[in-house]
């Protein structure tokens, strides 16, 4: 499999989390962020939206958005349940995780990554938004390790990202123990290097 993207994007990185805990070998075609080269027609070929991640399987067929890799990639294995509602109650953070998350808590990052904005130029409605996101997983960690069932799924490494990412766009996370008790939890169970939110 050939990923097709950059690590310092937290929806590439979610599918290098997949694939390294599902063993699933992959080669990694760097794409540097607002480079241009998701606009090239080879690139539009893989995905026309324009958008990375993508990944080319063995067989040659491209998979685009990174959500729907994790599903594809989590298939079968014990981070995707079996069971039809706990599989549903997955997609339900999936889809909330594009629609309120990631446009929110991913956005602010990339203007203080990528724009060079401060944390005080940041748009109010949209810290504002992010915190709300953030709160919210607050509340739904509270009393529970993972999002959905007792272990680790897909729902957790979609949002694990971004999350991790949060203090670079201005989000506190000290004030939120379940979500750092949930992220020290997720990356236990990836491998992953201890987060520091002072250290961001």
């Amino acid at each position: 499999m050939t990923l097709y993207g950059n690590l310092g994007s937290g929806n590439v990185l979610k599918v290098k989390y997949i694939a390294d805990a599902t063993g699933t070998p992959f080669v990694l075609h760097e794409i540097a962020s607002r480079s241009g080269a998701t606009a090239t027609p080879e690139f539009l070929k893989l995905n026309p939206a324009g958008q990375m991640p993508v990944v080319v399987l063995d067989d040659g067929r491209p998979l685009a958005q990174s959500n729907a890799i994790l599903r594809y990639l989590a298939r079968g294995t014990r981070f995707l349940p079996e069971d039809a509602y706990q599989a549903a109650k997955v997609d339900e953070w999936l889809f909330w995780e594009q629609y309120s998350h990631e446009p929110t808590v991913a956005v602010a990052r990339a203007r203080v990554v990528y724009d060079g904005q401060s944390f005080a130029e940041l748009d109010p409605a949209l810290v504002t938004r992010g915190n709300k996101a953030l709160d919210l997983m607050e509340v739904a960690l509270t009393g529970r390790t993972f999002l959905v069932g007792e272990t680790m799924t897909i729902a957790d490494i979609a949002l694990l990202a971004y999350t991790r990412q949060a203090p670079q766009g201005g989000f506190d996370l000290n004030g939120r123990p379940a979500l750092l008790r949930w992220i020290a939890a997720c990356e236990q169970e990836l491998g992953l290097p201890a987060f520091s939110a002072a250290a961001h």
